[in-house]
């Protein structure tokens, strides 16, 4: 019937595990060179993925740094993955030597997406001229439209009554924050992109935040690792739209605005915002194939700096009202300085902040605490590197583990714990610690650092002038533990915001 007797299936069967043998050790050949980072055994043709534990990433690289150290390799199939751990090793790598450890991997799921070799948007984007350029543009048309500025301040600030206001119509009932947080801080992304604020009951915002919360279920767990691992598996007919059916769908929306923006333009007017400022590069770089401003990167940029400039500020504020109601005391501090400076009228502004250390220290202990990248985005080498004296070599991805840093028992007091005090001296000054980092370090460092600033302290500072927070009576309180969802978020949890 044409099969194999079972005799003849064993030659093929040793034949093809030689095979793969062969090419598992062809592909980690470079772990016997000398000095190179240790790690645990792989398996063939699997490396580690059987043991990594993808809901909890951080975890998982803690267990490994007190067996290897803080530079260590794991194997995502035959991919081997460097990862950085402690402060002197992110530093060196980064910082010292950023310019080599500044690229980004070529990852196949996101090039199935739609990304083009010169066409990653901002993020993603190789460390190259296109990078550099998509990243200058982004930088300095943010600035002109007002960050750093009075009348960026202002916006967030006006954002941050109407959230206030949607606050104050759940009238002291229980009732989950992160929608309403989404809707505020979507809304500053989205007047910066498109020169559009939306309703909080607007639909189109609705499917926005739908599709945006489905995505980052998308992009966590098994299936990303498993397909930039093993990209042949791409080849399936209609496995990725299976895989990723909301970025798909994200993608689209995003087209529709910014048709709908190209369609509206004036180009004798100065521009409204960063799509209208990124249209007028397009028109200017027609003609040359050098460029990388073209519509296909411009819809990746966009979605770039709308899902980093949303999801992470508006999960930061979610874990810091938890951690309100969870720390009552810690509450209660940050309500005496605020109506001490503030008082229970004017509005807070940015300048507030060098006469509040206390809410100070809470913003950047909330945000050390949460730590909701905790594997920051992945680097890899654009040449050879010896980091805490082991050599990596050219083309090798790099994870930098930002939780150990923002969890390092070495240099924090009490690292598992909430802790305000972290960021205090011993008369009550606001401290940076070096070991701060959660928007990562050196070049690739998150370029929204100085908007997410800003919002973190108005909206937060807003709310605690305006309300009291607490568990809702009756319940439990939430857990402080996190859910890993692309992002670290809190598990879903209920408040009541009395006026104050």
């Amino acid at each position: 019937m044409g099969l194999l007797p079972d005799d003849a299936l064993w030659p093929v069967a040793v034949g093809l595990a030689t095979f793969l043998l062969l090419v598992d050790l062809m592909h980690r050949r470079q772990c016997w060179t000398a000095r190179y980072p240790p790690g645990p055994m792989p398996v063939p043709g699997l490396g580690n993925l059987l043991e990594v534990d993808f809901k909890n990433m951080a975890s998982y690289c803690r267990k490994l740094q007190r067996r290897f150290g803080d530079v260590f390799v794991v194997h995502m199939a035959w991919s081997p993955v460097v990862v950085l751990n402690g402060l002197a090793a992110m530093r060196e790598a980064l910082v010292n030597r950023g310019e080599d450890t500044a690229d980004r991997p070529s990852l196949p799921v996101t090039e199935h997406m739609g990304f083009g070799p010169r066409n990653k948007g901002v993020i993603m984007a190789p460390y190259a001229c296109d990078w550099r350029a998509q990243r200058r543009f982004s930088v300095s048309t943010m600035r002109n439209f007002g960050l750093g500025k009075k009348s960026l301040e202002q916006w967030v600030t006006e954002e941050a009554t109407c959230l206030c206001a949607a606050f104050a119509d759940q009238d002291g009932r229980p009732f989950r924050p992160n929608i309403l947080l989404n809707k505020a801080t979507s809304n500053v992304i989205s007047s910066l992109i498109f020169a559009r604020r939306f309703e909080y009951d607007d639909p189109h915002l609705a499917r926005i935040l739908d599709l945006l919360e489905l995505l980052l279920k998308e992009e966590s767990g098994l299936w990303p690792v498993v397909l930039n691992a093993i990209p042949v598996l791409l080849r399936i007919p209609g496995l990725a739209a299976w895989v990723f059916p909301a970025q798909r769908a994200f993608m689209a929306l995003l087209d529709e605005l910014v048709a709908e923006h190209r369609a509206t333009r004036d180009p004798a007017q100065p521009p409204r915002d960063l799509t209208d400022a990124y249209l007028a590069e397009v028109e200017k770089a027609k003609g040359n194939p050098e460029s990388s401003f073209n519509d296909a990167n411009l819809r990746l940029v966009v979605s770039d700096l709308f899902t980093a400039g949303m999801v992470t500020t508006s999960t930061t504020l979610a874990w810091a009202l938890l951690l309100m109601i969870l720390h009552p005391d810690v509450q209660r501090r940050v309500h005496e300085e605020i109506d001490e400076v503030l008082g229970q009228v004017r509005r807070p502004e940015m300048a507030d902040q060098a006469r509040m250390p206390y809410t100070m220290a809470v913003i950047h202990e909330v945000q050390r605490f949460a730590d909701i990248v905790p594997m920051g985005v992945p680097h890899m080498t654009s040449r050879d590197v010896e980091v805490q004296g082991f050599l990596i070599p050219k083309g090798t991805m790099l994870f930098t583990n930002l939780s150990s840093v923002l969890k390092d028992e070495t240099v924090w007091e009490k690292p598992f714990r909430f802790h305000p005090e972290h960021f205090l001296d011993a008369q009550g000054r606001f401290v940076k610690q070096e070991a701060f980092m959660p928007f990562s370090a050196g070049r690739r460092a998150c370029l929204g650092e100085p908007l997410a600033r800003m919002e973190l302290f108005l909206f937060f500072t807003c709310l605690l002038q305006r309300f009291s927070f607490s568990v809702p009576p009756g319940q439990p309180p939430p857990s402080d533990k996190g859910v890993y969802v692309a992002i670290v978020t809190p598990s879903p949890y209920e408040l009541c915001a009395v006026a104050r």
